[in-house]
């Protein structure tokens, strides 16, 4: 069984260390001093783990366990992940106490996932101390940088591989089989600046990005009207950043917009992309004077796995075996499994339960965090010995 004491008190010193990832707010401490700690204290419980580096300053930790054979050890069953960075701290008081009332753990990163890091590390101890005989090595992978640009999972998987992953985010103990990807955009619309006085010199930029935004909440109203993804719901896009103009008594000559579109399993960004463009034609078939470019910024995919694949068979069996039911669900955010998945490695996600995600008040169900340390170290078990 998990030694719930131990991982208690590893999420305690987890929290109390600031990790808040320095992409996301400028001049932040970042993951080392929690991957220096993490490390360390893998290491006081017999098991070997190291750093590795996805960018200065910024290290996943990496342990290899168990495994019979040269040749078997060379490819892990199994390859679990969770990320140690945190959103910044916002309002939340005394964001790096970790606070216990009532079962709960309060603090930032105590649910989002240091939860999930300390479930995976007292699973693997409970494997290692409990003496079993393990045929196929497996992975545990702390990792950096998941809350913006994932490097740690993507400098991760040029150095691992495995047969399926567990990446661990929190989902009240349901087993994630599925989740929506997204793709971000630019439109600038291109007027011509002139004097306020002078409309027939001017070209309004801003009023050219009203039609962009019409167009786009009829787009977005022709998602919400497709046949929803079982599990995920409905496709949506959303402005989220605009900005224009120079000054009050001129024509603007540029208008600038960002998009966030939530993909579903089997669109692409390129699809996206041509679906925009089409928009912007429509526009200047209408009006010969419009003028508007679309920049591709960012995208990652969505990803899906069927419930009859191996591991999330052998998954949903553990979760039966330590709660008494299994609850199949999709995930309306990205996660890092999508990454796994192109590489190779086939994935499902799972985690505690709690609420307060980047909020003012995050706080972890402590009974979930031994749930979820059992669920992984049957799942061990039953995918390595």
């Amino acid at each position: 069984m998990v030694d719930e004491k131990l991982a208690f008190d590893l999420l305690r010193n987890l929290v109390a260390i600031d990790s808040v990832n320095p992409s996301l707010v400028p001049g932040a401490r970042g993951e080392q001093a929690a991957a220096e700690f993490l490390r360390d204290w893998l290491s006081r419980q017999g098991i070997g783990a190291e750093l590795q580096f996805a960018a200065p300053g910024r290290p996943n930790v990496v342990a290899k366990i168990g495994g019979a054979s040269a040749r078997a050890a060379a490819h892990p069953a199994l390859l679990i992940v969770a990320h140690m960075d945190t959103v910044g701290p916002g309002d939340m008081p005394d964001p790096f106490t970790p606070i216990e009332r009532n079962g709960r753990l309060y603090g930032r990163g105590a649910l989002d996932i240091k939860s999930g890091v300390a479930a995976m590390c007292a699973a693997a101890v409970s494997i290692v101390k409990g003496g079993a005989a393990l045929r196929r090595p497996f992975v545990i992978a702390a990792v950096v940088d998941e809350e913006c640009n994932s490097i740690g999972t993507e400098a991760l998987i040029k150095q691992c591989t495995a047969d399926a992953a567990v990446v661990l985010e929190p989902t009240d103990l349901k087993l994630v089989i599925a989740h929506k990807g997204y793709a971000w955009f630019e439109f600038i619309t291109h007027g011509r600046a002139a004097h306020g006085s002078l409309p027939s010199e001017g070209r309004d930029a801003i009023r050219m990005m009203g039609c962009v935004l019409e167009k786009l909440d009829g787009l977005d109203r022709a998602l919400q009207a497709r046949p929803p993804h079982g599990l995920l719901g409905a496709a949506s896009l959303h402005a989220s950043l605009i900005e224009g103009g120079q000054e009050l008594s001129s024509y603007p000559a540029e208008c600038r917009l960002q998009i966030e579109r939530r993909t579903l399993p089997g669109e692409s960004a390129a699809a996206v992309e041509s679906e925009l463009r089409a928009l912007l034609d429509a526009l200047h078939e209408r009006d010969a004077d419009f003028r508007a470019t679309l920049r591709a910024m960012s995208s990652r995919p969505p990803y899906a796995i069927e419930p009859e694949a191996p591991i999330a068979r052998a998954a949903a069996e553990a979760i039966l075996h330590v709660t008494g039911s299994a609850e199949l669900a999709g995930m309306s955010w990205w996660t890092d499994t999508a990454l796994l998945a192109e590489a190779g490695i086939p994935g499902v996600v799972l985690g505690p339960r709690g609420r307060g995600l980047h909020g003012a008040e995050e706080y972890v169900e402590l009974e979930s965090v031994t749930a979820c340390a059992e669920v992984l170290r049957q799942l061990l078990l039953t995918q390595c010995a």
